[in-house]
């Protein structure tokens, strides 16, 4: 047994161990979540009682179980595909079907990566559909018609090649061009392709996709323009957006940067909230850009994509990075789609951090609000959205720390009901 552990080539043994901690650590945790959630499904808890009922309490613990189960089968389908794309020889067939194009590297290596990631939204359509067309019409939230999510999958190929295609194209240049340092001009395209996306998302990405109208005129649409106001924000306007067109969950963001950003209402969140709830919801939005919540997220990124795209450039020249993750031909094309597979494996250790980070803000957000609207508002909206969504209410502690970037609502509404004046 010694002699067999010790003859597994390093890199395959490091991949093999990332991934069982990876699967190991958030299959356990989703085990804790239903049964948390399974054992406090018979009792609303006492900060919503007689503000949620006991057979929208049992909804959610049930959509909740249902929805970790789910999340546990796809997270199984999902290994089996990365093992397939590596070790199991997937990549090396792959590029064997796009060398035999016998076209210059820089196009073979584009119709490689680009290739791959069509497969790879290929071969998740089934978990999708299966979580729209059985899980989410199971507890009546599915309202999309099969030809339209076919059509959705249609665009999103589309984007896929329009936005990657430059951008991937740029990379293998560099890659074949520069020696070690090709990673730092590359990071510096990721960042301005990210700023370029988040800029453009809203008023030309999110359009194809979904119908946006101007808020009507009257005092909703006053009341929000007002809030805008005082927070000292400009945006293009309050957009109302057919949500329900696809769904019957409801949310609300305010979206872009520069002198693209709108703020934008889900439809079947205009039908549920009242104008004092709507306005506290978006002064939580306008919150996390007050307070500056977005740059440093985009700080942050930008950190996290330049410590990891060195990383690569490490090992990129390195026979045994390729072989030991099945591909036995070295090239940029292949580290890159490597990178792509392996580098969420070491996320998920990180993934704790980040979602305390997002807790501090969504807090921090919440007490924003709390002054530029009613807190008694904002609850009122936090225990809507809930009921409406089908969330839980009794989150097991370990899953939501660290699956949860949102803190868990009775954290929140006692945060708020706190600062809330006598």
């Amino acid at each position: 047994m010694l002699l067999a552990l010790g003859a597994v080539d390093p890199v395959t043994a490091t991949f093999l161990a990332l991934l069982a901690i990876s699967v190991g650590l958030r299959m356990w945790l989703a085990e804790r979540q239903v049964r948390y959630v399974r054992t406090h499904a018979g009792r609303v808890p006492e900060p919503f009682a007689g503000r949620v009922s006991l057979e929208a309490h049992d909804k959610a613990a049930r959509y909740t179980v249902a929805g970790t189960r789910f999340g546990q089968l796809a997270l199984g389908v999902r290994s089996a595909i990365l093992l397939l794309w590596t070790l199991g020889g997937g990549l090396q067939l792959w590029d064997g079907a796009a060398g035999s194009l016998g076209w210059e590297p820089l196009s073979m290596g584009l119709v490689f990566v680009v290739g791959f990631f069509a497969l790879q939204a290929l071969l998740g359509l089934p978990l999708s559909a299966w979580r729209t067309f059985v899980l989410e019409e199971r507890f009546g939230f599915n309202r999309t018609k099969p030809g339209l999510f076919v059509a959705d999958f249609l665009k999103e190929l589309v984007l896929l090649a329009v936005l990657a295609t430059p951008l991937v194209l740029l990379a293998l240049w560099l890659m074949r061009s520069i020696a070690f340092w090709w990673w730092l001009p590359v990071w510096g395209a990721w960042i301005v392709f990210q700023l370029l996306v988040t800029w453009a998302y809203p008023a030309f990405i999110l359009p194809w996709f979904n119908k946006l109208e101007p808020l009507e005129e009257g005092e909703l649409r006053e009341r929000l323009e007002d809030l805008v106001a005082r927070t000292g924000f400009s945006s293009q306007g309050v957009f109302v957006m057919d949500g329900s067109r696809r769904s019957a969950h409801s949310n609300a963001f305010f979206s872009g940067i520069g002198n693209k950003k709108r703020i934008v209402l889900f439809d079947t969140l205009m039908e549920t909230l009242s104008a004092g709830q709507l306005e506290a919801v978006l002064a939580h939005e306008l919150g996390h850009f007050r307070l500056r919540h977005v740059p440093k997220m985009l700080m942050l990124n930008a950190v996290g994509s330049a410590v990891a795209l060195a990383g690569l450039a490490l090992v990129a020249d390195r026979a045994a990075f390729y072989t030991g993750l099945g591909v036995q031909t070295m090239s940029a094309h292949a580290a890159l789609v490597l990178f792509f597979l392996v580098t969420p494996l070491i996320g998920v250790l990180l993934q704790p951090l980040f979602v305390g980070m997002m807790r501090r803000y969504e807090f921090e957000a919440d007490a924003f609000a709390g002054k530029h609207a009613q807190a008694s508002d904002l609850v009122g909206a936090l225990v809507r959205l809930n009921i409406d969504n089908a969330s839980t209410l009794t989150p097991d502690p370990l899953y939501s720390a660290y699956h949860y970037t949102h803190p868990p609502p009775a954290q929140r509404v006692a945060r708020l009901e706190a600062s809330a004046p006598a």
